[in-house]
């Protein structure tokens, strides 16, 4: 008798500590979509403004695509914060580039990414005009990467 109450006090103890850990680790798959958005153009903007000591000076088209990313950006989170959406815990993201061509490219992919999260009905009237400037935002901003990628001739 005792020990089965051993075992199934143990097995009680271990589902305690297995179960908070792999909800956790799934934690930003049903994250609101304006945050999983704002966390790509984060990204996004880091992958155009980075520049390693090897490469070019930024061309313009760059800088231009890094305004269209901060106004999308401050879109969001104006929608974010209308919505009640704790604007600071975003997920995480995957910063893997090897060199220049994949670093604009993967810029592109996070763009499109944000664009496809905002793309959905929106409930709050409010948020619709933010977040219908936020979806011409980052559109002219994959534009204007697509014309830095061009201009590179990749």
């Amino acid at each position: 008798m005792f020990e089965r109450l051993l075992k199934a006090a143990i097995v009680a103890g271990c589902a305690a500590l297995i179960i908070p850990q792999s909800a956790e680790a799934q934690w930003w798959q049903q994250h609101p979509k304006y945050l999983h958005a704002m966390a790509n153009l984060r990204k996004a903007y880091w992958l155009i403004a980075h520049h390693d000591a090897n490469d070019p000076v930024m061309r313009p088209e760059e800088n231009h695509a890094l305004k269209e990313i901060a106004r999308a950006y401050q879109d969001l989170k104006n929608a974010s914060i209308i919505d009640e959406k704790d604007i600071n815990d975003q997920p995480p993201g995957d910063m893997n580039f090897w060199d220049h061509r994949g670093r604009l490219h993967h810029a592109i992919d996070l763009l499109r990414e944000a664009r496809a999260d905002i793309s959905g009905e929106e409930d709050d009237p409010a948020a619709r005009g933010f977040r219908y400037g936020a979806m011409k935002d980052i559109d002219k901003a994959i534009r204007t990467t697509n014309d830095a990628v061009q201009a590179w001739m990749f």
